[in-house]
């Protein structure tokens, strides 16, 4: 599911945990005269019509000069790489350069921004200073008041923020879908999804339900099955000989009792084949080379990612040598087993395809970047837990320090040998 995050961003005390209550239709975050009652980033989820759920997060107010108030704001600022918008309180009309520092960061990172002048019915917004923030910054300016008494003047207020919301939200576009522009009615989708122990118990992982739900949107049919079945189900369908019709010779006749001319029937039986990365080469050796192929993490580099980038980036695995650096990035954290593909089984890939012992470097879920200088090669997990923005100011910072990065899939597939067919039925 994708979730919109959004931060409330301004200096101490100018009601961005009112804002936040009244946003919810709740007493969620806590309400202070007191400064610096919000310490860490606080969240909570609502819907929005059009828009669907969406993830507020109240932030300390910058502007605290002490010393603790400098690790929170610290806290704040790392938060703008993280929202897919903006909402930047200020009241009585004085809008310095804290405010102005914040409207810049938003911009540098591509963040959209409404800009809320709050406590108006103590202090009327300026025309004036509306116009200039408008004309210099091209934000909207919102005249807000968390304090209204008169009830309907309170939801009417609260309606037309959320209108600019959605219109900052739905301005920058939303995320594609896992089987975006792959999938019409009718067509038959071979899902394959090994249960190993790092299949969460009694569930399937994310971008497996994802592509099931998108398949099934769009008028398809999600075939599911596990590697030892693909065999059968392939033969089942006449895209395989079944090995039962052999001549007396050995090799697999043209004319099978099962079901005819194989090469006549393969048709659109299957439209396309998905497998978890695990299994890449074990599926390609299955696949007849006519069904096109490609594995749940390679969508998701299309879906979420920098995908040409991750395309560029899979050519520096050619030049690992020995004692060159990896830096691994996981956007999830997770109990780690001996058949962790990020921690274990690449590696493991890596250094053989390698032919030399590599040393790399492992960080969960959106904790801090070590420094990025001395990186041979970055490997980005497909991010089925983070917003595409997220992913991307991420991977950006990374390509910015010159370090070549590509995605669990496009590296299992370029190991494996079948990097040039496993991104074929995404690369158009």
């Amino acid at each position: 599911m994708n979730v919109k995050h959004i931060g409330i961003f301004g200096r101490t005390n100018v009601g961005k945990s009112s804002l936040i209550n009244l946003l919810l239709g709740q007493d969620f975050a806590i309400v202070s005269e007191q400064a610096g009652t919000t310490t860490d980033p606080v969240k909570k989820r609502m819907e929005i019509p059009g828009i669907g759920p969406v993830q507020l997060i109240d932030t300390a107010g910058v502007g605290d000069t002490t010393q603790v108030g400098a690790q929170r704001i610290g806290k704040t600022l790392k938060l703008v790489e993280e929202v897919d918008l903006a909402i930047l309180v200020f009241a009585g009309n004085f809008f310095g350069k804290e405010e102005k520092d914040l409207l810049m960061q938003f911009k540098e990172n591509d963040v959209p921004v409404v800009v809320v002048h709050n406590q108006s019915d103590i202090v009327p917004l300026d025309c004036g200073v509306a116009g200039d923030l408008t004309n210099m910054y091209g934000c909207d300016v919102v005249e807000f008041s968390c304090c209204m008494m008169d009830p309907q003047e309170q939801r009417d207020a609260v309606e037309m923020l959320v209108a600019f919301i959605t219109k900052g939200l739905l301005l920058q576009g939303g995320e594609k879908t896992i089987m975006e522009g792959l999938v019409e009615p009718g067509d038959n989708i071979v899902l394959v999804c090994p249960i190993d122990s790092e299949a969460p118990a009694g569930r399937l992982i994310l971008p497996q339900v994802m592509a099931i739900r998108d398949i099934l949107d769009n008028g398809g049919v999600a075939t599911v099955l596990q590697p030892g079945q693909l065999e059968g189900y392939l033969q089942g369908q006449g895209l395989l000989p079944d090995k039962s019709c052999q001549d007396a010779d050995g090799p697999a006749s043209d004319q099978c009792r099962c079901g005819g001319d194989v090469a006549a029937q393969q048709g659109n039986l299957v439209k396309l084949v998905v497998t978890d990365s695990q299994v890449f080469k074990e599926v390609a050796a299955i696949v007849p080379q006519e069904v096109p192929l490609t594995s749940f993490s390679v969508l998701m580099a299309r879906a979420k990612g920098p995908f040409e980038e991750y395309l560029r980036g899979v050519e520096a695995i050619a030049a690992l040598k020995e004692g060159d650096n990896v830096l691994v990035l996981e956007s999830c954290t997770h109990h780690t087993s001996c058949e962790d593909i990020g921690r274990v089984k690449i590696p493991m890939m890596l250094q053989k395809k390698a032919g030399c012992k590599l040393n790399f470097t492992f960080v969960s879920g959106l904790d801090e970047l070590p420094p990025l200088d001395g990186f041979a090669l970055a490997l980005q997990c497909g991010g089925c837990m983070v917003t595409r923005r997220q992913l991307c100011n991420r991977i950006r910072r990374v390509v910015a320090a010159g370090v070549p990065v590509t995605n669990y899939g496009m590296c299992i597939a370029y190991v494996t040998g079948i990097f040039a067919r496993a991104t074929a039925p995404v690369a158009r």
